[in-house]
Parts: C-alpha cells; sequence; structure tokens
C-alpha cells in the first residue's frame, strides 16, 4: 500500500462507506497513480501486476464521475467490458459492494446462462453494464440499449481481448459511442503490449499512461521453484509435493482439458477433495465450483486457462504448473492468482519433457532465471491409479450399434 489515502482524494461520500466496509484506507501503487488522474476526468491506459487492484481503480473512477454528472439515471451511462465470463462476475461483484451506498444501478450480461433474465434487467435501466463482448453486441443489436448517453467506457485485461479474438468486437463497439471527447475511457492491462498500446492511441482522448513496476512482472512475495521430471513422473511428483504441503487453497494449471481430467482423477483416487474447471464445463457449473473453492470447500482447483486472469481468489497459497505454459504472459498469469495484495505465496512449476522447450522464453520474459529444485526420491509416491474413464461411443449418442432408419428401404440382399 501507499502513503495515499482514499480519504484524500476527491470520492463521493457514498463510494468512501464502501471502502470503508471493504476495510480499504490507502492506495495501492497502480490506484495511487491511475486515479487521480482518472477522477479528473482523463483517459488512463494502466498496466500493473495482475492483484494489484486495478479493478477496484476503475469502478471508483467510474462511479464518481457517474454520481457527480445529473444524467439522466436508468439510462447506460458506463460499460465496462471483459474478456471472460469469470472475469465479468468478478467485476460485477466488486462493484455491487462498492456501490452499495450509491444507487447507481448495475448490469450484468455474458453468454452462457440466463439470456431472458440479463435482456430484461437492461430494459428496465441501468447506469453501469459490465459484461463480456458477444453478449453486449448481440444486445446491442437488438436495441435493448443505446450507447447515445455512454459517459464511461472501461476495458480490462486489453491483452486477453487480443489473445481470444475478440478486439473486432471492441472496435465494433467503440465506433458506435460518442466521440472520445465526449466520453471518457479507461483501459488497464498486465500487459501493454504494441497492440494494445496503438488500440488505446486510436480510440482514446490523450490517453495518461500508467505504468507501475513495468521492469518487475511477478510479485516479490511469490516464491518460485521449477522441478525437472520426466514425463512419468509428474504424477509421482505432484502427489509427493500435495502431501507435504497440505494444501488448503491450491490451483494446479494445466494445458488441456484431457491433462486436467487425468490430474483431477488422480487426486480424487488418492484422497484428494478438487474440482476441476475447463472452457467447457457449463457457465452455472463454473460458477458453482468457483465458489466452492472461494470459500474453502474445495482446496484444490485443476483448471485450464479459462481461471488464470482476472478472478480475484483471496489466500491462495500454492500454484503449480503442472504444465508449463506457452509463453511468459500466461506464466505470470497464472501464478498471478497467489501472492495478492501483499499476502505471500509459492508457484512451483514442472519442466517435463513435453513442456520444457517454453522456460528459456518464460525466463526471458522474467528477466532472471526460476530457481531449480531437486527431485527427491522421498518427493515421487506412487500413486493409486484411478479407473478409466469410459470413451463415449462416437457412432450414437447412446452408444452400440446405429438403429436402422425407418424410412430406409430394406436391402434386397
Amino acid at each position: 500500500m501507499t502513503d495515499l489515502a482514499f480519504s484524500d482524494l476527491d470520492l463521493a461520500d457514498s463510494l468512501l462507506k464502501g471502502l470503508q466496509r471493504l476495510g480499504f484506507t490507502h492506495c495501492t501503487p497502480i490506484q495511487a497513480d491511475a486515479l487521480p488522474i482518472a477522477l479528473e476526468g482523463r483517459d488512463v491506459a494502466g498496466q500493473g501486476r495482475t492483484g494489484t487492484g486495478k479493478t477496484a481503480a476503475f469502478l471508483l473512477a467510474t462511479m464518481n464521475r457517474l454520481l457527480n454528472e445529473k444524467s439522466p439515471r436508468g439510462k447506460l451511462r458506463a460499460l465496462i467490458l471483459a474478456p471472460t465470463r469469470e472475469l465479468a462476475i468478478q467485476i460485477h461483484k466488486d462493484a455491487v459492494v462498492i456501490g452499495k451506498e450509491t444507487g447507481l444501478r448495475l448490469g450484468l450480461a455474458y453468454g452462457g446462462v440466463d439470456y431472458e433474465k440479463q435482456r430484461k434487467q437492461i430494459q428496465d435501466g441501468v447506469d453501469i453494464l459490465i459484461g463480456t463482448p458477444g453478449r453486449i453486441i448481440d444486445y446491442f443489436k437488438q436495441h435493448v440499449f443505446t450507447l447515445k448517453y455512454l459517459e464511461v467506457f472501461v476495458l480490462d485485461e486489453a491483452d486477453r481481448m487480443f489473445d481470444l479474438g475478440f478486439i473486432k468486437d471492441v472496435r465494433f463497439l467503440l465506433r458506435r459511442m460518442p466521440d472520445r471527447e465526449l466520453r471518457q475511457c479507461m483501459l488497464f492491462s498486465a500487459t501493454l503490449s504494441y497492440r494494445v498500446t496503438e488500440l488505446a492511441y486510436e480510440h482514446m482522448n490523450d490517453p495518461v499512461m500508467v505504468r507501475v513496476e513495468a521492469d518487475k512482472k511477478t510479485a516479490d512475495e511469490v516464491t518460485q521453484t521449477v522441478y525437472y521430471p520426466a514425463n512419468e513422473e509428474k504424477i509421482r511428483l505432484l502427489m509427493g509435493l500435495l502431501k507435504r504441503m497440505n494444501p488448503e487453497r491450491t490451483m494446479v494449471f494445466v494445458n488441456t482439458k484431457y491433462a486436467a481430467e487425468r490430474v483431477s482423477d488422480y487426486l480424487t483416487a488418492n484422497g484428494f477433495h478438487n474440482a476441476m474447471l475447463s472452457g467447457d464445463v457449463r457457465q452455472t457449473k463454473r460458477q458453482r465450483l468457483m465458489q466452492d473453492f472461494h470459500e474453502g470447500k474445495v482446496p484444490i482447483l485443476v483448471a485450464t486457462d479459462v481461471a488464470a486472469r482476472g478472478l480475484h481468489i483471496p489466500d491462495v497459497s500454492h500454484v503449480i504448473n503442472f504444465d508449463l505454459p506457452q509463453d511468459g504472459e500466461d506464466y505470470v498469469h497464472r501464478i498471478g492468482r497467489t501472492a495478492r495484495l501483499g499476502a505471500s505465496g509459492d508457484a512451483i512449476s514442472f519442466a517435463c519433457e513435453t513442456y520444457a522447450f517454453t522456460l528459456p522464453d518464460i525466463e526471458k520474459f522474467l528477466g532472471h532465471a526460476i530457481p531449480s529444485a531437486a527431485i527427491t526420491p522421498e518427493l515421487l509416491v506412487e500413486p493409486i491409479h484411478p479407473p478409466r474413464r469410459p470413451r463415449p461411443n462416437r457412432a450414437r449418442p447412446g452408444g452400440g450399434r446405429p438403429r436402422r432408419s425407418r424410412d430406409r428401404k430394406p436391402s434386397k440382399r
């Protein structure tokens, strides 16, 4: 935390009450640098590590502007875009707490669930709409809301928007908003790459670039370690480490759905209560799994990169990269799930035969080598093997031989 108190800023009393309820008194570095500029109404492009308080920064600036401007209530006045459903839900959850005393109406729109419910909520009138690009554009094209009264636009995790192919959707919305001189735009990301910076200068009004600890890619409080197991040793090493660390809230990252299923099955067979999160898990189930993990009901979450960004899960003690990610940015986002807001944490990576080739690029991105550790015999625990998952019969959904259609004529033979 910095020496700048929220009470020293020109924030509405209702927002200060929300911060007091959360126990927040002083700004983090990204908040201390970005908030004074944003509260003046200027555009901001902010870079800061994950878990440094970027969400609170743009929520406070957005809500404060809407409270100070005498515009019609119930009209969409602020739009906040996030690349993933989980991040949109998290931003909305934070906005509800921070803005509880403001009277501002919040809307949430993301794919997978509650289509008509979300549609009706927006039609009834919201001041701030938070969501993912696809569902937002869907409602916009149906004239569920208009961008005519928009005063603030926020783009969170802008680099991830590029990675997931949403940037055309973002530009579609930007071109239909009021002119840049008539609205405030805030862009936040863990990395400000060339393409993100280009987007900022194309659609923002002389933005102020705010970079916090740009030379440090990861938090000092994260203890990083890399092991070099053979492919067949990875499960044994994972079991040995988990038995030693007695995990209370641990995330295990893998690169594929198949690997997630395999690791989860082994953990279950060996008595480790866990949940699995991948991209094709239904949205309602994903939310329930994240809630259980957040509340400590599930101590281990096995996940693909769908859970690597934007989620604030307090007190994650360990992040284990069972599979090394493909690049340095993904590595930073993964291990950023631990050591959030000054807490400490451990990040353990397996540089196996399949993924060790990505380690030099990760270390080059970090600017330093990751300390290695030896694999001792006591770390390699022989696991109980889980039963094999049944393979789906691709001939027909119910399995077995396909039935002959009643409409088809029998063969003459």
